[in-house]
């Protein structure tokens, strides 16, 4: 084995299309990630300006650190979750996650309502356990569907984010202030998202747990994570989420220390996600046509043009025209990346390569959603999108070199 085929194969359709069983199963999948990411918007949107109410002028800075815990969070828990699914299924991980979210979301409206920054952050750390379930939400349906159906399985659920990209700064803009103090509601909001989101749960038919999945042949950790494929996708999905977790998390902050109205943050977080979540539609068929490959180097290119467009201006239409390209950009780019590293590891070993790797994305993605509002605060929105320039320059190096020493590769 090759690492090339991960679960057992399921017949595709009579006439080429995807079973209407995984249609079914995926499209609830795609409402979970809907949901389930439009509680994660609703929180870029609403957390650093909520933390603002809250703490002194000095500590502006650190007004995105709940953020920054939420990406830890997800750092610190991508290995028990893939972990327990591995023994325990699908269905019982998801929703343990739903369960945390509800934690974490009543932390942070508590925190919020207590005026405690630490226990907001506090509720930050669970909700990171409920994203890191999210971001496998990926990999799951890569189970659900035929391998020939592999990237359009994955690009259909992330597209669930479409969904997100409506809800989510919808209820930015409306729930801030329906009770005092201001930005509770949102939270409360977020609760209300992750007990729907553990109740479409129980529709999904998970495939179960089967023995040789768990105890079938498998490699040491650090040689599945050292071959060039996995390496390459790996570095790929790092730094699109780092790129654009660094940029949509200073947005916000952005919009008001240029001064535009703090309302217009929503609408750019609305772009932005569209952006992230619509082409997914179609990032499936554009990878089957011309390759994951070009489709990565496609999304670089539409990273770049971002931060050029975000270093014309600080106009409403500049943080909306820079947000939207960073969001395909990254769909290209993440999507691409994440369809790779399934092509790298076998059934028993999608556990720890799945949990390695999203572990090594929200390693990152925390560290850039820490600094993003440090260096916001003490070197600019300019300074900001030129540290996004270069780290998609270093994910166009080492796509460049792999493809020059593997030319046959799609």
């Amino acid at each position: 084995m090759d690492g090339s085929i991960k679960v057992k194969e399921m017949p595709a359709a009579s006439d080429g299309r995807m079973p209407r069983r995984s249609l079914r199963n995926i499209a609830l999948l795609a409402m979970c990630q809907a949901l389930t990411q439009s509680s994660n918007t609703l929180m870029f949107a609403s957390s650093a300006l909520a933390v603002l109410t809250i703490v002194s002028p000095d500590m502006r800075m650190w007004a995105n650190l709940p953020i920054t815990m939420q990406h830890l969070g997800v750092m610190l828990s991508v290995f028990p979750a893939s972990l327990l699914m591995m023994r325990r299924g699908r269905k019982l991980g998801f929703r343990s996650g739903s369960v945390m979210g509800m934690i974490g979301s009543l932390l942070a409206a508590i925190g919020l309502g207590l005026g405690s920054f630490p226990v907001m952050c506090l509720g930050g750390l669970f909700l990171g356990y409920a994203i890191a379930n999210m971001q496998l939400y990926r990999f799951a349906a890569v189970e659900l569907a035929p391998g020939n159906f592999r990237a359009q399985a994955i690009s259909y659920v992330t597209a669930g984010g479409v969904l997100a990209g409506i809800v989510g700064p919808t209820l930015a803009r409306f729930t801030p202030d329906l009770w005092l103090p201001l930005f509770q509601a949102s939270f409360v909001a977020v609760i209300v998202i992750h007990v729907l989101v553990f109740i479409v749960l129980g529709f999904i038919e998970f495939p179960q747990v089967r023995v040789e999945d768990s105890t079938g042949p498998q490699r040491p950790l650090f040689e599945i994570v050292t071959q060039p494929a996995y390496m390459v996708a790996c570095a790929g999905a790092m730094i699109a989420f780092g790129v654009m977790s660094f940029v949509m998390a200073a947005s916000p902050l952005a919009i008001v220390q240029c001064g535009l109205k703090a309302t217009e943050a929503p609408v750019t977080i609305f772009v932005h996600v569209m952006g992230m979540f619509l082409p997914s539609f179609y990032t499936g068929q554009l990878i089957a046509r011309f390759g994951i490959f070009n489709v990565m180097i496609a999304g670089i290119v539409l990273l770049v043009a971002g931060v050029v467009v975000a270093l014309m201006g600080v106009t409403e239409w500049h943080f909306r025209g820079a947000l939207s390209l960073n969001g395909v950009g990254w769909n290209f780019l993440f999507v691409g990346a994440t369809t790779l590293l399934t092509t790298t590891y076998r059934p028993a070993e999608r556990g720890k390569a799945q949990a390695f790797n999203d572990f090594m994305v929200f390693g990152v993605t925390t560290v850039a959603s820490l600094m993003a509002g440090v260096v916001l605060e003490l070197k600019g929105w300019a300074a900001l999108n030129y540290v996004a320039l270069a780290l998609v320059l270093v994910a166009l190096l080492v796509i460049g070199i792999f493809r020059l020493r593997n030319p046959s590769r799609a």
